[in-house]
């Protein structure tokens, strides 16, 4: 996979370059391709650049950030976005995600929240890029060894899944495997594995009944101890204090 294709649209210049210089964009694989300061520039911008990820606030001039989202949507479905904004509202949020939102930011932007949700969604094109393999003749043998990789892993959480064992199921080098991975997805194979057993470990966490021990075995962690460290090292918390705070805003 080659860099995601990153635009921004916000009023704000200072919020903006704030962005564009506290994250390293290069160095996590992504490249910016454009800046909006309203919303139908943001529309035209989107048009001509076709990002695969988009920024936007909420409160944007001539067209709000919620209809710049339905805009773009409609001529690239396939665009991701992060809504950005100063509002703490559940109305706003509600109206983000039922356009199909990735997720949600608060200003001040916090860059180490930022690095994560951008993660997520690297993680949610990969796969999609794994599903559309099925549909469509792969580009590459390599890239269709990637996909069919991404897709053992999404369905074999519960196992240990080295880059040997990886390497001897597909008949490649675990050490080309490795670089291949990287080159192809833009994440190393380890966080790529750990981020989707957090991120299944978050939604079992929200939506069963399931003690901690028993998320942590699903998602692939024989010790929960070990599963409670890596998970609130990746988010902040701990998988309590996730649960808690998730049904609190439920």
């Amino acid at each position: 996979m080659k860099k995601l294709k990153v635009m921004i649209a916000d009023d704000e210049i200072t919020i903006v370059e704030g962005i564009l210089r506290l994250y390293d964009w290069e160095q996590n694989n992504f490249e910016v391709v454009g800046v909006a300061y309203d919303g139908m520039s943001a529309i035209n911008l989107a048009n001509e650049k076709q990002p695969d990820i988009v920024i936007v606030d909420i409160d944007m001039p001539i067209r709000s950030g919620l209809e710049v989202i339905q805009e773009i949507s409609k001529t690239l479905p396939d665009t991701a976005f992060i809504v950005a904004s100063g509002y703490d509202q559940y109305e706003y949020m509600r109206a983000a995600l039922k356009l199909g939102v990735v997720d949600y930011i608060l200003k001040p932007i916090k860059f180490d929240e930022l690095h994560k949700i951008l993660e997520h969604v690297r993680m949610n094109i990969i796969d999609r890029m794994s599903t559309k393999k099925k549909e469509t003749e792969p580009a590459s043998k390599n890239n269709s060894i990637i996909y069919s990789i991404v897709e053992y892993i999404n369905s074999h959480l519960t196992e240990e899944i080295t880059l040997k064992e990886l390497g001897d199921l597909f008949h490649i080098n675990p050490y080309y495997l490795s670089q291949l991975f990287k080159e192809d997805t833009g994440i190393n194979y380890h966080n790529y594995l750990t981020t989707t057993r957090i991120n299944e470990a978050k939604s079992l966490l929200v939506t069963t009944q399931m003690t901690i021990s028993k998320v942590a075995a699903t998602v692939g962690f024989s010790d929960y101890r070990v599963f409670t460290k890596v998970f609130k090292k990746y988010e902040g918390v701990s998988p309590t204090e996730y649960r808690a705070l998730k049904k609190n805003h439920s």
